[in-house]
């Protein structure tokens, strides 16, 4: 991991439009940082819960895995 990776606050939005519910980010996290949960989206998907984004390293493989896109990672550096 960089030092770059570690200076940055990483944000992690879920589109709840797009999101099935498949929880590939949540098997394959190598931090756990999500979860499941009991909330459906509209579509009647269970969603799955940001648990510890103080945590992430900003990998992106929840981002890169995701089918439906339904993930995307922001960062801002520390001050």
């Amino acid at each position: 991991m960089t030092e770059k990776h570690r200076e940055i606050n990483w944000r992690i939005k879920i589109n709840e439009n797009l999101c099935k519910g498949c929880e590939i980010c949540i098997e394959f996290c190598p931090l756990k940082i999500f979860g499941p949960s009991q909330m459906l989206n509209r579509k009647g998907y269970y969603l799955p819960v940001v648990l510890l984004e103080d945590k992430c390293t900003g990998c992106r493989l929840c981002e890169l895995l995701c089918p439906e896109l339904a993930i995307v990672l922001t960062g801002d550096r520390n001050s």
